[in-house]
């Protein structure tokens, strides 16, 4: 029972941690990018994952934050995307990498159109001093990235071994 609580709870409440620190924040901690990492062992090998498997999530993880960092390189996305990206990759492996990158491009960009409109219009009153708000608001301010990457996460994960196993 606690092992299905730990599948059906843990991977979602981290993704939704990291969309709602880099909205508020702009930034993904390192500590919840360990806690994914160490969250997908425990989980692995409480559940009988075979290593090739184990392996084979890893090798997915593992490609991703090689062209996250890249990516990061060339100042188009932040290091924390890239290491939140690639600990996704880690729980989905290769099954559902390809989804995973798709629908986290396709939300990342409507974001960032939506971003783009809302930076157009005055800010009201009564929400102009939010630092957040006035953060997101900038011209020429950064995306908050990790909100694709946990939304794409979370729309992925319910098709997953990790939901199966919990039934």
């Amino acid at each position: 029972m606690l092992l299905d609580t730990a599948r059906l709870l843990l991977f979602p409440a981290l993704m939704a941690f990291a969309a709602s620190s880099d909205l508020l924040t702009m930034t993904i901690s390192n500590r919840l990018t360990v806690a994914l990492i160490i969250g997908f062992a425990v989980l692995a090998i409480m559940t009988g994952m075979p290593p090739q498997s184990m392996l084979e999530h890893a090798s997915a993880g593992l490609l991703v934050l090689l062209v996250g960092f890249a990516l990061f390189a060339c100042g188009w996305i932040g290091g924390g995307d890239a290491k939140l990206a690639a600990a996704t990759a880690l729980w989905f492996g290769w099954p559902h990498l390809l989804d995973y990158v798709l629908y986290a491009s396709l939300l990342g960009g409507a974001l960032t159109l939506a971003l783009l409109q809302f930076r157009k219009y005055a800010l009201p009153a009564s929400i102009a001093t939010t630092e957040w708000v006035e953060r997101l608001h900038r011209p020429g301010g950064g995306v908050p990235y990790g909100i694709a990457l946990a939304a794409a996460a979370l729309m992925i994960y319910p098709s997953t071994a990790w939901m199966s196993l919990a039934q």
